[in-house]
């Protein structure tokens, strides 16, 4: 068979032929395999170093005999199959591993919107939206991961008019305002541990929060990384300030703190994908100002990149503010349902 070697994970090999498209086997079924082409291996017991790595031998590749030998300028390498870890071409290595990339580019994520209007006794306008993108270097699942950045914002907005009756006292606007944005820079030390920086910032509008910004760093570990599903689990310390409505009572608080949470990607059936992600922010100096967050989305391909996608998102604030008559009591518990159409990023 003739094509392209494109590259090699373990003990499963990606070949590219033009009459059969991408064939993926294992090593044991490959009697034999040559190409002229600039490859990279490296092995599994090879310790991945940053500094070191434009040092990585390549060569044209030769495999025979459950062994990989690999001709470059100098004496030719020969290293048994079972001891790779990954195999890939030169170019590949190069731009992913060595060379450093725009900032603005390699980017990937999805943006989504919805909107609700309701004309009649009352009129109602709902606004929801979101960000979510994500830079991984290297951009390529089968070479160990160096950095990562994340940039997210999602935002609901609700707002119900209602008709004022002749000679009748006036009824208020009624209005719902949620918004979160966040973002981390990942550095990672080995394939599954990676130390942090982030911050945050929310506002909630039905808890009485103006705006609580958050500023910290720590540590993350990936617990599970299949291509169907991972799992991260993160714990930080961090500054936190929370700033209230002017319908509060002075209550604004700075706390030192920690965020204790878990992010969860599942890939379903029919390229479907669903992300939770759950976290626990205690504070150290004023135990009572807790809070705890949850959100969840389940999102279904519709056509091309365009997709369908509903989630819920959960707040908990155990020390919303008291507020100043005749403001209603804020709730420490917010809860929504979201759906709309999402657009998929390359």
């Amino acid at each position: 068979m003739t094509g392209r070697l494109m590259h090699s994970s373990g003990d499963t090999v990606t070949f590219h032929s033009d009459m059969a498209g991408d064939i993926n086997v294992s090593w044991s079924k490959v009697k034999e395999l040559r190409s002229q082409r600039q490859f990279v291996v490296l092995g599994k017991n090879q310790r991945w170093s940053w500094r070191a790595i434009r040092n990585v031998p390549a060569g044209s590749i030769n495999v025979e005999n459950d062994k990989i030998e690999l001709k470059g300028r100098g004496e030719a390498e020969v290293m048994p199959i079972k001891e790779t870890a990954d195999v890939l071409d030169a170019e590949t290595f190069n731009r992913e591993a060595v060379q450093e990339v725009n900032f603005f580019r390699r980017w990937t994520g999805a943006a989504s919107l919805g909107l609700t209007t309701v004309k009649a006794t009352q009129n109602n306008y709902t606004y929801t939206t979101g960000v979510a993108l994500m830079r991984s270097m290297p951009s390529v699942a089968y070479l160990p991961p160096r950095n990562r950045t994340t940039l997210n914002f999602t935002g609901s907005y609700s707002r119900i008019t209602q008709r004022q009756a002749q000679d009748a006292p006036q009824l208020p606007d009624l209005k719902t305002s949620i918004f979160h944005g966040d973002s981390e820079r990942d550095e990672y030390i080995t394939s599954r541990i990676y130390l942090l920086v982030g911050t945050a910032f929310d506002h909630n509008f039905s808890q009485g929060l103006d705006l609580q910004q958050i500023y910290g760093g720590g540590v993350g570990w990936t617990v599970l990384k299949r291509p169907n599903q991972t799992l991260d689990l993160k714990a930080t310390l961090q500054y936190e300030k929370q700033q209230f409505l002017a319908t509060s009572l002075n209550a604004n608080t700075n706390l030192i703190g920690s965020t204790f949470s878990l992010s969860y990607l599942r890939k379903l059936p029919f390229k479907a994908v669903f992300q939770q992600q759950m976290q626990y922010l205690p504070a150290y100096n004023q135990p009572s100002a807790y809070s705890a967050n949850e959100t969840n989305s389940l999102t279904f391909p519709v056509y091309k990149r365009l997709g369908f996608q509903i989630g819920t998102q959960d707040s908990y604030l155990n020390n919303p503010p008291p507020v100043m008559y005749p403001a209603p009591i804020n709730q420490r518990n917010s809860f929504q349902v979201t759906s709309g159409i999402s657009y998929r990023l390359k």
